[in-house]
């Protein structure tokens, strides 16, 4: 990675931007402070929102931070499907005692909106998922002196980074939690994904682009594997899940080690897109009937998961985690990053030590 970007954080960890509230000002501060690079996640606020958690970061940290942005979506999904999974979801309706949302309250999650703030306003780093900005966002985003990264999938979804002008591609293998940041949402190929080592290798010979990993990293020693790999950094989401300055609900954070939520699925049960949760009633119930349809689901079954969050059932909630849940610690952000930090240097220098005496052979 450009030493230019490198530069803004002392250790490769970045803090995955997680939407839906996780991804707090006090989180992506704490990470920046200890070393990493702290994101916020702009997906599912308002472009005046996303602003105030902006000026939020700045007063808890002078250091480098990222915001995330959706891209818009096309207009792919199918009407009749959307609505019968309504009619699927009515008795959940029914139970939570709530409606259920309105599936075409918006398809661009404020993206223009959201792109003049952050020109007018420009922060060090933005990132980009579901898709790739124009060669124009990237250009404009250059002229503030913002770095862009986007996410990809697939070799060919890093060439289309690569051509965009965008300055890293975040690699993504299908162990990490959260949605899927495909740039086109093939229903014949939701539940395929390439595993981060694979993925990270094959971009690596695809583009001339740094390599952020993403996917399933919680401990120190992935990190130095997907460093060893090619990539410059690496980044985690499961892993600030639990931390006590992250937005989860209480639930969300139990959930991911209580042994009742032993695995995790993909699944377009709480958003119409492949999204990676812990299995719990809801996504066994629903997720083998919901289309492809993006955002609508997400917008449908929305007052479901607040009512289940607010009703204390994590069986309706969506319950976003990496393959790695199980490892999740509960330590304050800042000492995560640091135990992460001294993991990746004992990781390096076991390494070091064993080419070395290889070579002695």
């Amino acid at each position: 990675m450009s030493s230019a970007l490198t530069d803004l954080f002392p250790y490769p960890i970045v803090q995955a931007p997680m939407a839906g509230g996780v991804s707090v000002p006090q989180l992506a501060a704490a990470v920046c402070e200890a070393g990493g690079l702290g994101f916020l996640a702009a997906g599912y606020k308002t472009a005046d929102g996303m602003y105030q958690e902006i000026k939020q970061v700045r007063g808890l940290t002078a250091r480098p931070f990222g915001v995330n942005l959706f891209m818009p979506q096309p207009e792919t999904a199918d009407p009749s499907a959307v609505g019968v999974y309504a009619h699927q979801l009515a008795g959940e309706a029914a139970w939570y005692g709530t409606e259920l949302g309105d599936p075409e309250c918006g398809r661009d999650d404020g993206y223009d909106t959201k792109l003049a703030v952050l020109l007018d306003n420009p922060v060090p780093v933005v990132s980009f998922h579901f898709g790739v900005p124009s060669d124009e966002v990237v250009d404009s985003l250059h002229r503030v002196g913002t770095f862009t990264l986007v996410t990809a999938t697939t070799a060919d979804e890093a060439r289309a980074v690569e051509r965009s002008g965008a300055d890293a591609v975040i690699a993504q293998g299908v162990e990490a939690g959260g949605h899927q940041g495909t740039h086109r949402d093939h229903p014949e190929t939701g539940g395929a994904g390439i595993g981060l080592l694979s993925l990270v290798a094959q971009i690596r010979e695809a583009v001339s682009l740094p390599v952020v990993a993403a996917g399933g990293i919680m401990r120190g020693a992935q990190i130095a594997a997907v460093l060893a790999a090619g990539a410059s950094a690496a980044q985690l989401g499961t892993a600030f899940l639990a931390t006590p300055e992250s937005g989860a609900h209480t639930l969300h954070k139990q959930a991911l080690t209580n042994p009742l939520f032993v695995r995790t699925e993909l699944t377009r049960a709480f958003s119409g897109r492949p999204a990676r949760g812990l299995v719990n009633r809801f996504l066994r119930e629903h997720g083998p009937y919901a289309p492809a349809a993006y955002p609508e689901v997400h917008h449908l079954t929305s007052p479901l998961r607040k009512a289940a969050a607010k009703a204390g059932d994590a069986q309706g909630m969506a319950l976003w985690a990496g393959q790695g849940h199980r490892l999740a610690r509960e330590l304050p952000a800042g000492q995560l990053v640091e135990v992460l930090a001294a993991e990746l240097a004992s990781a390096g220098t076991a390494l070091s030590q064993y080419v070395t005496g290889g070579t002695g052979r």
